[in-house]
C-alpha cells in the first residue's frame, strides 16, 4: 500500500541518517571526506532515494556539505565553530534553568512523582556518562551525553527546545571530535559531572546548576583549544 511504503522510507531514511551521524561521530567518517549518494547507497544495500533524503537531512543539521554536482563532504568544524555552538547551546540551558527559576516548568522537577521517576532515570543516564567519561571511552559517553542531554530536557515540557537543543549538542560533538580523537589518552579528562548536575536541579538549585555548566563549558573549551593550540 502506499501508505506503508511512505512511511517504510521514511524509516529508512532516518535509519541511514542516525547510521551516518554515528560514523561522524564515531571518526569512522572524516572530516572533509568525500562520497556521493550511489556509494552509500550500496554501502547499505538500499535505494538512492532514502539516501539521498538523509544526506539532505543531516546537510540541514550542519554535520555535512553538499558539493553541487559531486555529492556530501563531512563538515569540517573549526575551534571558532566550536565556541559559537558551545555560546548557544549555553543561552539555551540557561533559557531552560530560567523556566525553574520562574516556575514556569511544565510540571515540578521535585515535587512531581512522575517527574521524580523521570528525572532518577535521567540521572541513571548520567552516571553511564560519567563512568565513560573518567575511562576515556569517547564513543560511549557521546551516546549517553546525548541521551542524557535529550532526556533531562523534555522535563521542562518544551519539545522545540529540546529539539533544538538536541541539535546543537550533536553538532558541538561533531566538532569535538574532530580534535579530541587526535588525543592519545582521554581518561580523566573529559566533563563528568552529569549526576551533580541533575542533583541540583532535582532540588531547584539553579544557581549551583548554572555554575556546574559554566565550569562544563570552560573545561570543553579549554580541551578543544588546548588540542588546537597543540
Amino acid at each position: 500500500m502506499p501508505g506503508n511504503a511512505a512511511v517504510t522510507r521514511s524509516t529508512l531514511r532516518q535509519q541511514i541518517a542516525d547510521a551516518l551521524r554515528d560514523e561522524v561521530l564515531g571518526g569512522r567518517l572524516q572530516p572533509g571526506q568525500e562520497f556521493t549518494v550511489k556509494e552509500i547507497a550500496e554501502q547499505y544495500g538500499v535505494s538512492a532515494t532514502p539516501v539521498r533524503e538523509a544526506l539532505v537531512d543531516l546537510s540541514a543539521q550542519g554535520l555535512l556539505d553538499a558539493d553541487h554536482h559531486r555529492g556530501f563532504h563531512v563538515h569540517e568544524y573549526s575551534v571558532a565553530d566550536y565556541r559559537g555552538i558551545v555560546e548557544a547551546r549555553s543561552l539555551v540551558t540557561d533559557g531552560m534553568f530560567q523556566f525553574l527559576d520562574e516556575g514556569q516548568a511544565r510540571f515540578s522537577l521535585f515535587d512531581d512523582a512522575r517527574a521524580i521517576g523521570a528525572l532518577t532515570g535521567v540521572r541513571r543516564r548520567g552516571e553511564e556518562a560519567q563512568r565513560a567519561a573518567l575511562a576515556g571511552d569517547l564513543t560511549v559517553l557521546i551516546g549517553y551525553d546525548l541521551r542524557f542531554w535529550r532526556e533531562l530536557s523534555a522535563l521542562f515540557g518544551n519539545t522545540y527546545l529540546a529539539d533544538f537543543l538536541n541539535r546543537l549538542r550533536v553538532q558541538s560533538w561533531v566538532c569535538a571530535v574532530q580534535h579530541l580523537r587526535r588525543l592519545t589518552d582521554l581518561r580523566g579528562r573529559l566533563w563528568s559531572a552529569h549526576t551533580e548536575l541533575v542533583d541540583a536541579l532535582a532540588v531547584r538549585d539553579t544557581e549551583t546548576a548554572r555554575a556546574i555548566v559554566d565550569a562544563y563549558n570552560a573545561h570543553s573549551l579549554a580541551l578543544v583549544e588546548g588540542r588546537a593550540d597543540g
